[in-house]
C-alpha cells in the first residue's frame, strides 16, 4: 500500500490539471515517457499497440488504487509495495483525480535497471493478481488471459478508428460506437474471449460492425412470450413485432413465431442438448441469415437499426466485462413489469415533475420453453422500444466521456501519415479527445466564456436534468435505478447543453423492500416473477455506487482528467445540489443525498477483485454477485 495522505486534495506539482511532469528523480518517470522534452500522452502514441498497452496499464493501476483506497503521493510518483513478489511498483503520476480518474504513466519495478522496459499490462496483471488471495484458484490466470485479450482487441479498435475517425450521420449510433477504450476503472474492458479476429470486426461497435440476424421459427407449443407493447392504444404481440423486424421474404411457417438470434450465439447454442432436441423434433426450425444488417451498440449484444421501431437485446454467451450476456427469464419479466408499472399512473406523475426524463421501455420479449415448460437458456430476446431518430442528439454518458482519435487537419488521421515530415512517429498519433471535450470547447468558443465556467454550468444542468429525476423515482416510488454511465442516456439541445435523459436496462432495477406494499398497490403481484425486491441496505449500497460513484463522480473525473474543470469545484457543486435535494424546498425522501453528504466512506464495486474472484454478475443473489470495497468519500468535507 502507498503511504496515505489527505485523499482528495491537490497534490504538489506536477499533478495538478494542465501541468507537466517534473524532471525525473530516482524512481521517477522513465525517459521513454518524454517526447521532445515534454511528457507524452501515450494514448496518442503512433504505434497502436503502445497506445493500447498504456490504456490497459492505466486501467489496472486505477483499479488497484481505488480498491486499496490509496492516497495521493506527496510527489509525482506513486510507490505500490508488492510483498508477494518482494519488490515495489513505481508509477509516474501525471494527474491525480479526487474521484479516481487518474492519469498514470508506465510503471517499472524499483529494482529494475534504469534502461529496462516498463512493466507491460500482462505482467502487471500477474503481479497484482499474486498480491490478492481469493478462493477462485484460477483467478489470477483468468485475469492475465483476459487482460491480454482486451489489449489485443484494443489494438485493433485503435488502429481501425485512426484510419476512419469520422462519425457517421446517425447520431445515436455514433455515440453508441464511441467507447473505444471502455470503462476507465475496469481491468479488462474490451475482453471478448470466444470471438475470432474476423468476428471481432463484424460484431463490435468499436469497429462499426454490422450484420444480418440469424432467424429461428418457433412452434406454438414451445413458444414463451409476453408483450405490453401497444400502438394507437391496441396491444401488439411480440411475434408480430419480430416478423415486422425481420422484413419481407422470411420463410416463416404458418403459426410459428420468428425468433431473432445473434449469428455467433446461434452457432454456440445449436449443439446444446436442449436446443438440438428441439431442432431435431422440428419444434425449432433454422431459417438462416436474413434481412437488413443490424448494428451492435455499446453493450455489444443490444442491436440497433436506424429507423426501426425497436432495438433487440439478444442473448450472447460471451464473457464481456464481468458476465456472460445471456438474458435471464426474470429480467424479461422485469422489463415488461416496469413498463406496466409506469403505465399505471407513475409515468404521468414523473413526467409532471420531470418532463425531460423517461425510461427506455422493454415492453415485449420472445423465448423458448422445452416441452415440459422449462426455459431453454440462450434463446430469449428482449424487444426494446426505440424512441430515437438518427438526428436526435443523444448519448450514453460513457460514450460522451470516452477519448477517441480525432480527425486531423490535412489528412484522415496520424496513423495513415508516413514520415516525420508528414506527422509520423516523431510527432505522435492523432489526438485523443472525448465528445465531452468537443462540446465544452464549442460552447466556450460560442459564448466567449472560460472552459471551466462552461463545464461547471454544463455539470449543474446535468444534475438537474438527469440526477434529480432519478432521485425523484426513488423518493416517490421506492425504485432505485442502476444508472451507471452506460445505462444513462443524455439528451442534448441544439447548442450542446443537457436537456433531458433516459434510463435503459431491464436488469438494473432495485425495488425497495420497505416500499413493497406501495408498489403492490400500484401494480398487484409486482415482483413475483421478476425477483426485483431488494433489501433497503443492499439498495442503498448499489444506488450509491451506480448513481453517485460511477455516474456523477465518474463524470467529475472525466472533466478533471481531460483538463476541462477543477474537480474540487465540481465536487462542491455536487454537495450543494445534494443538500438542496435533502433539505431544500423541493426536498425528496430518498436517503441517498444525506448518505453521500454525511458518510466519510462509500461502498464501491471492485471490478478487479470481482474478476479475480471469478464472479459472474448475472448469477446468484444480488448482494453477492460482485465484490464491494470501502473507499474514502471525496464528497465528505
Amino acid at each position: 500500500m502507498a503511504e496515505r495522505g489527505n485523499r482528495g486534495t491537490p497534490v504538489r506539482a506536477p499533478l495538478g490539471p494542465g501541468t507537466e511532469a517534473a524532471p525525473r528523480q530516482k524512481g521517477g518517470p522513465r525517459p521513454s515517457e518524454q517526447v521532445r522534452g515534454t511528457r507524452a500522452d501515450l494514448l496518442e502514441h503512433p504505434d497502436p499497440h503502445t497506445a493500447a498497452e498504456a490504456a490497459a496499464v492505466e486501467n489496472l493501476l486505477r483499479c488497484w488504487v481505488r480498491e486499496n483506497d490509496l492516497a495521493a503521493p506527496d510527489e509525482g510518483t506513486l510507490r505500490i509495495p508488492l510483498p508477494a513478489s518482494g519488490t515495489v511498483l513505481v508509477v509516474p503520476v501525471h494527474y491525480w483525480s479526487p474521484t479516481g480518474w487518474h492519469r498514470l504513466g508506465l510503471p517499472h519495478l524499483s529494482d529494475a535497471p534504469d534502461q529496462s522496459p516498463p512493466t507491460d499490462a500482462v505482467t502487471l496483471a500477474a503481479l497484482l493478481g499474486r498480491e490478492t488471495r481469493t478462493s477462485h484458484k484460477e483467478g489470477s490466470g483468468d485475469l492475465v488471459g483476459r487482460v491480454a485479450d482486451s489489449v489485443r482487441r484494443t489494438v485493433v479498435f485503435v488502429s481501425d478508428r485512426r484510419k476512419h475517425p469520422a462519425d457517421g450521420t446517425d447520431l445515436f449510433l455514433a455515440a453508441e460506437q464511441s467507447l473505444l477504450l471502455g470503462h476507465p476503472l475496469h481491468p479488462t474492458p474490451k475482453s471478448r474471449e470466444g470471438l475470432s479476429d474476423a468476428e471481432t470486426r463484424l460484431y463490435s461497435p468499436e469497429s462499426r460492425g454490422s450484420f444480418p440476424l440469424h432467424w429461428l421459427a418457433v412452434a406454438p407449443s414451445v413458444l414463451a412470450t409476453d408483450s405490453a407493447w401497444t400502438e394507437r392504444g391496441r396491444p401488439v404481440p411480440a411475434g408480430q413485432l419480430t416478423t415486422r423486424l425481420a422484413g419481407a421474404g422470411l420463410p416463416l411457417p404458418d403459426g410459428h413465431t420468428a425468433l431473432p438470434m445473434h449469428p455467433w450465439q446461434m452457432r454456440e447454442v445449436r449443439h446444446r442438448p436442449e436446443t438440438a432436441r428441439l431442432l431435431d423434433a422440428g419444434l425449432l426450425q433454422d431459417l438462416g441469415l436474413h434481412g437488413t444488417p443490424w448494428h451492435p451498440t455499446s453493450s455489444v449484444r443490444t442491436l440497433y437499426r436506424s429507423g426501426a421501431p425497436a432495438m433487440l437485446k439478444l442473448s450472447l454467451s460471451l464473457p464481456i466485462t464481468n458476465s456472460r450476456r445471456e438474458n435471464l427469464r426474470k429480467e424479461l419479466h422485469r422489463g415488461v413489469e416496469v413498463h406496466r408499472l409506469l403505465r399505471s399512473g407513475l409515468a404521468e406523475q414523473w413526467q409532471a415533475a420531470h418532463p425531460g426524463f423517461d425510461i427506455v421501455r422493454d415492453p415485449a420479449w420472445v423465448g423458448v420453453n422445452d416441452p415440459e415448460g422449462n426455459p431453454v437458456p440462450g434463446l430469449d430476446v428482449v424487444i426494446r422500444h426505440n424512441p430515437f431518430t438518427p438526428t436526435d442528439a443523444v448519448s450514453c454518458i460513457a460514450g460522451l466521456v470516452s477519448p477517441r482519435p480525432q480527425v486531423q487537419p490535412g489528412g484522415p488521421s496520424g496513423a495513415e501519415q508516413g514520415g516525420p515530415e508528414q506527422g509520423g512517429p516523431e510527432q505522435g498519433g492523432p489526438p485523443m479527445r472525448s465528445r465531452l471535450t468537443e462540446i465544452v470547447a464549442c460552447l466556450a468558443g460560442r459564448t466567449g466564456r472560460p472552459r471551466g465556467a462552461v463545464a461547471t454550468e454544463w455539470f449543474l444542468r446535468y444534475l438537474e436534468q438527469v440526477i434529480r429525476p432519478v432521485l425523484w423515482l426513488d423518493s416517490e416510488a421506492g425504485i432505485a435505478l442502476e444508472a451507471h454511465q452506460q445505462n444513462t442516456l443524455l439528451l442534448l439541445d441544439s447548442q450542446g447543453w443537457p436537456a433531458g435523459g433516459r434510463y435503459r436496462d431491464n436488469q438494473g432495477y432495485y425495488f425497495r423492500e420497505s416500499r413493497r406494499a406501495e408498489l403492490d398497490n400500484r401494480l398487484p403481484g409486482i415482483g413475483e416473477r421478476s425477483d426485483t425486491f431488494v433489501s433497503d441496505e443492499v439498495t442503498d449500497e448499489r444506488f450509491a455506487y451506480y448513481l453517485a460513484v460511477n455516474n456523477v463522480l465518474g463524470l467529475v473525473g472525466a472533466f478533471g482528467s481531460q483538463r476541462l474543470a477543477d474537480e474540487r469545484l465540481l465536487l462542491a457543486a455536487f454537495r450543494r445540489f445534494l443538500a438542496d435535494v435533502a433539505s431544500g424546498p423541493a426536498r425528496l425522501r430518498t436517503p441517498l443525498p444525506a448518505h453521500l453528504l454525511d458518510s466519510p466512506v462509500l461502498r464501491c464495486k471492485a471490478n478487479l477483485l470481482t474478476r479475480l474472484h471469478g464472479l459472474d454478475e448475472l448469477i446468484g443473489p444480488v448482494d453477492t454477485q460482485s465484490v464491494y470495497v470501502t473507499i474514502a468519500n471525496p464528497l465528505h468535507s
